[in-house]
């Protein structure tokens, strides 16, 4: 039986539910990341004992399920727009915001999809927002296209931010001490695409970045949806 359909125990001799040992697991993980998060360690958090935890969670899988859909409650929104557009740009916006609150969640998005209700409520409004413009598969290719973008977006962001921290150098910081090698390699004439960007290209931030690439995957998503079928 999942931990979805498993029934709590008890709650004596002292009060504890799924909802503080998932609060606690998410506090650890936001400080310390998923490796600062264990059956004991949330236990020592809740000052109760260890066995206590496998009555409502029977592994440490079964709490990052429980964890992953606690965030998608701030994912879903509370009133649904209703251009499908919109729906999966707020849907990105918040998915990316949530993963700057509890960096953890991206080194969870990718895999096997939540069946939580939180996660479950934001897959259905996101399918709702597209039933009906094209056939079936369409729509599941294209919900699949922006989940990849998004996993692959957020995971870049939070990995810079990663490096920021465990280097104590920002990106700019990094970028002119790499300055000295990237010139001397581009001075070879041999990346002459690669120089053109380092040169001329314009740098934006992540978050302009972001919602740049999520437009056009959204465009590109648009024109599928506009094909007729074949």
């Amino acid at each position: 039986m999942s931990v979805w359909d498993r029934p709590e125990p008890p709650t004596r001799p002292a009060p504890l539910d799924r909802e503080r040992i998932v609060a606690a697991a998410v506090a650890l993980a936001d400080e310390g990341g998923l490796d600062a998060v264990s059956l004991r360690k949330v236990a020592a958090r809740l000052d109760v004992g260890p066995m206590r935890l496998y009555g409502y969670i029977s592994t440490k899988e079964e709490l990052f399920d429980l964890m992953v859909d606690e965030v998608y409650a701030e994912i879903l929104p509370e009133e649904q727009p209703g251009d499908w557009r919109e729906v999966l740009r707020i849907r990105a916006h918040r998915t990316r915001q949530a993963a700057l609150r509890h960096e953890w969640l991206a080194d969870l998005l990718g895999g096997r999809p939540t069946l939580g209700p939180n996660a479950l409520a934001v897959t259905e409004a996101t399918l709702a927002a597209l039933d009906g413009l094209s056939d079936l598969d369409t729509v599941m290719r294209a919900v699949e296209t922006v989940g990849a973008y998004l996993t692959g977006a957020i995971r870049r962001e939070i990995a810079n931010l990663r490096a920021e921290r465990d280097t104590g150098m920002s990106k700019r910081e990094w970028q002119r001490a790499s300055g000295p090698h990237v010139r001397k390699m581009l001075a070879t004439g041999r990346f002459p695409a690669l120089s053109k960007a380092v040169y001329d290209g314009t740098e934006v931030d992540a978050e302009v970045s972001f919602a740049t690439g999520l437009d056009w995957v959204l465009d590109a998503v648009a024109a599928k949806l506009t094909q007729p079928p074949t």
